[in-house]
């Protein structure tokens, strides 16, 4: 019988399995690790998706960076063979510092058409999120634990040669880390589900960061309206976090599409008070173009593209090849926000896919009026 060779995580009293850090606790070949981070300019012209991900049960580490300006969205990708798993998180050109853990992070990417050395600073602590879970019959095709946070950046960004100050006064963005078990790699057979479909997935992620507080909003509904994903709070300075009980979305669509053109959260404090968030959603990403997400044909997560690859990607949303391509698949938007007095900036991430009864979306071609 083989054995894995210890690792330098190994040398530290942090071990949660009787298990060396190379190996993880679930044999699903899903299991995953990965970072996200976004940065955006405060008047939504530029838009930066960047991430890096490990894959043990794959054997394969990966990171992608991804850029909008106007209707040209610019990726770069990096993937490698995973060696040790360590506190070095690097691959290619690609590599994340923790520099203050939970709190200051760089990030720094080294390629000709697209790199920057960009370090986040948390505005507010992290907030641990409900745990996420979606089922195909009995198995888990997600399960995962997710922290994320708001806050700033500050550094360089080049974009094919042009070199842009990324000033902390004026970018600023959000982050998460998630670990656990969801679709990566290589596509495994659908088996049942391929002709069991559940008809449709709606999706809401929503982060946002004010003067004063942060909000993270999460809504995940099936086709009927259930909701299985519901987690809405509001986190201080200090640390404090309060629930905001059961949000109300009510999301306006751009005519003959899916995509939000506005929204309004209706919250309630603690204390039973209402609390509104009126949002904006501006330039946008589709992740699945390009960025590695929902069934990429470019390239996946944790797909085996063997050593030391890098490969890069120039897409018009304007061609009508990739425009027929956005509306199936998680979009990332800039969001701009009020509460109250209060205006702030952040995430509005959304997926309307197939039916959704309370949204009146009958199947996978309806759009809005």
């Amino acid at each position: 019988m083989g054995l894995t060779m210890p690792s330098p995580l190994d040398e530290y009293p942090i071990h949660q399995t009787p298990l060396p850090f190379a190996r993880v606790s679930s044999s699903d070949r899903n299991f995953y690790d990965r970072s996200y981070f976004n940065a955006h300019d405060r008047d939504g012209g530029t838009l930066l998706i960047t991430g890096l991900g490990v894959y043990p049960n794959l054997g394969v580490t990966d990171a992608y960076a991804c850029v909008r300006r106007g209707d040209i969205q610019r990726t770069v990708r990096f993937s490698d063979a995973l060696g040790d798993r360590s506190l070095d998180m690097r691959v290619g050109g690609y590599r994340i510092e923790v520099l203050e853990a939970l709190q200051r992070i760089r990030v720094i990417c080294e390629h000709d058409e697209l790199g920057f050395d960009l370090t986040w600073t948390g505005a507010f602590p992290t907030v641990q999120e409900q745990p996420h879970l979606i089922l195909t019959g009995n198995r888990p095709i997600i399960e995962a634990s997710r922290f994320a946070q708001v806050g700033s950046w500050a550094g360089t960004l080049n974009i094919e040669g042009e070199d842009f100050t990324v000033d902390p006064a004026v970018w600023t963005g959000t982050r998460d880390r998630s670990w656990g078990i969801r679709p990566v790699g290589e596509s495994e057979p659908a088996g049942r589900a391929a002709s069991e479909p559940s008809g449709g997935f709606w999706w809401l992620y929503v982060p946002l960061r004010f003067d004063d507080f942060a909000i993270v909003v999460i809504v995940q509904e099936e086709p009927d309206g259930k909701r299985t994903l519901n987690d809405a709070v509001r986190i201080w300075p200090d640390g404090r976090t309060e629930q905001l009980g059961w949000p109300r979305v009510s999301l306006r669509y751009r005519s003959g599409t899916r995509i939000p053109i506005g929204a309004r959260l209706d919250l309630t404090t603690p204390d039973g008070k209402p609390l509104e968030v009126e949002i904006t959603p501006g330039t946008g990403v589709p992740l699945h173009v390009g960025c590695g997400y929902g069934g990429d044909p470019d390239w996946l997560h944790g797909q085996w593209k063997g050593r030391d690859w890098t490969s890069t990607s120039r897409y018009d949303l304007t061609d009508p090849a990739i425009a027929a391509r956005i509306p199936y698949g998680v979009i990332d938007h800039v969001a701009h926000a009020r509460c109250g007095e209060a205006e702030g900036w952040g995430l509005f991430e959304h997926a309307s896919l197939g039916r959704h009864d309370p949204t009146g979306f009958a199947d996978w071609a309806a759009v809005a009026p």
